[in-house]
């Protein structure tokens, strides 16, 4: 028997979730267990079991100004997740199921410890897998808004299970190339799978609201990271996104922070083995000008350093 902490919120996960996990694209059919404790490598793709698992959570000021504001996003970072880019800065906890298992009650109490620190949203992390649990610990609507930070690769049948409970969403739109995805992602289907998110996510929130303080109260937020010797997905990326909203309803991120992370090596994928150049940023940059996407922000070169990369494992509670 499980202990009594774990069992909270185990009604609404077995609602939303058949005893074999079909709630990603990838559609493994795994019989994930309820707890980390029954965990095994047979669990999914994405490795964890039903229960949350958190491996790291504080106040976050590297987001976007619109989400980190003054006194810092409230982020819970998750273990495990059902992309596995070879690149991941978040490979340490992303490829593997380590953290702290919590109850939905748990998350609650860790949520509000947040907001009492001055949290002005609470951000879940690459929280994919786990969204049956999290719906259960924000079943009561919170003090501030909710963010879901993810990596873009979503059912629009699995965030509606989300619909009314999370704010603000902040996909990854990670390729257009499906080439390039199912290379360094494994997920040769990522850009229709990604836009219907997007299209989903967009249908929930409507168009973004920023407050009086500079804070966003709810909408969409697309990042995009450029990849080195990519720029052609990036360029195409801007253009779909310019084409796809119009202006005023989703904003739009173009990240310059990639290092060198995860698998990549001089002899594991050695074209993603450096930053992008100056010269590619200065493209893209320059796209996204020309583009008529008039809501966003760019990042500065300096923003791909390692100190930017969280200490997971390091502040748990």
């Amino acid at each position: 028997m499980l202990p009594e902490t774990l069992l909270t919120g185990m009604t609404e996960i077995n609602r939303n979730m058949s005893e074999l996990c079909n709630l990603c694209p990838r559609r493994c059919n795994a019989a994930r267990p309820f707890s980390l404790a029954d965990l095994s490598h047979a669990a999914g793709v994405c490795r964890s079991p039903q229960n949350a698992v958190v491996s790291g959570a504080g106040l976050h000021f590297w987001e976007e100004p619109v989400i980190s504001g003054r006194s810092g996003s409230g982020t819970v970072f998750f273990a495990g997740c059902n992309l596995h880019c070879v690149f991941c800065q978040n490979h340490d906890i992303s490829s593997s199921c380590k953290g702290r298992e919590l109850s939905a009650d748990g998350l609650r109490e860790l949520y509000f410890s947040l907001i009492e620190k001055g949290a002005h949203n609470i951000n879940l992390v690459t929280p994919g897998h786990f969204v049956p649990a999290l719906a259960a610990s924000l079943k009561e609507k919170l003090p501030v808004p909710v963010v879901c930070n993810t990596n873009g690769y979503d059912l629009p049948e699995t965030l509606r299970i989300l619909e009314n409970k999370v704010d603000i969403y902040l996909p990854d739109l990670k390729y257009i190339d499906n080439d390039l995805a199912l290379r360094y992602s494994h997920a040769g289907d990522y850009f229709e799978v990604a836009a219907a998110a997007i299209d989903e996510m967009y249908r929930q929130t409507g168009d973004f609201v920023i407050d009086e303080n500079g804070i966003m109260q709810k909408g969409v937020i697309i990042r995009h990271l450029i990849l080195p010797g990519q720029l052609e997905n990036t360029l195409r990326i801007i253009e779909f996104v310019a084409k796809h909203f119009r202006p005023g309803q989703v904003m739009f991120s173009l990240m310059h922070q990639y290092l060198p992370c995860g698998l990549v090596s001089e002899n594991n994928f050695p074209e993603l083995n450096r930053k992008i150049s100056g010269f590619e940023y200065e493209i893209a940059e320059s796209a996204l000008l020309s583009s008529g996407i008039e809501d966003g922000f760019l990042q500065e070169s300096d923003s791909a350093e390692a100190e930017f990369i969280p200490q997971f494992m390091k502040n748990l509670f």
